[in-house]
């Protein structure tokens, strides 16, 4: 939930729509999220590190009472239990800032930089505030990102892809906006 965008689609929807604000601690999609990155690592092995990346927001809004930080983290603590991860094993960073305004920190960037430098031998990067693969994800993330990692020093990068269609997230889509009665 990000009141930038919660509010502005609540605008344009027809009055009486039921809107599902957020799921960031719901069982369901802490479950698919774990199964999508536990499907990976079963593929590809365990990296030395899993870079949990959301997209960020300027600072102002979370000191204006928007949630949004706080639910990514929270997000992001269920995730890495789910996993088993010791706090070594992960970070938390934000992404796509634009503009010469601060926006919230770490940035996923500087976190990718701090571990290619680091010599690491493989980190993974996830974004988990993302059900679907975008431009972002896709660009930002996979591309981006891993230049800049590997120009730091690092070594093997993957960037995992969204829930888009995983059958834990179809499931779990549907227990979140069918609960049951």
């Amino acid at each position: 939930f990000a009141r930038s965008t919660t509010e502005s689609i609540r605008d344009v929807l027809p009055k009486g729509t039921r809107m599902l604000e957020d799921f960031h601690a719901h069982p369901a999609y802490i479950a698919a999220l774990a199964a999508l990155v536990r499907g990976n690592w079963t593929t590809h092995g365990q990296p030395d590190v899993l870079v949990m990346s959301f997209h960020g927001l300027p600072p102002r809004s979370i000191e204006r009472g928007d949630p949004y930080f706080r639910q990514c983290m929270k997000t992001a603590d269920l995730l890495a239990q789910a996993l088993g991860l010791e706090d070594e094993r992960f970070r938390v960073g934000f992404q796509s800032r634009f503009g010469p305004a601060k926006w919230i920190q770490p940035y996923t960037s500087d976190i990718l930089t701090r571990l290619g430098t680091e010599k690491t031998s493989r980190v993974d990067v996830f974004c988990p505030g993302f059900v679907a693969d975008c431009l972002e994800t896709l660009e930002e993330i996979a591309m981006e990102g891993r230049e800049i990692f590997q120009h730091a020093g690092g070594g093997e990068y993957r960037a995992l892809p969204c829930l888009n269609e995983h059958p834990a997230w179809v499931e779990g889509l549907a227990k979140i906006v069918r609960p049951a009665p």
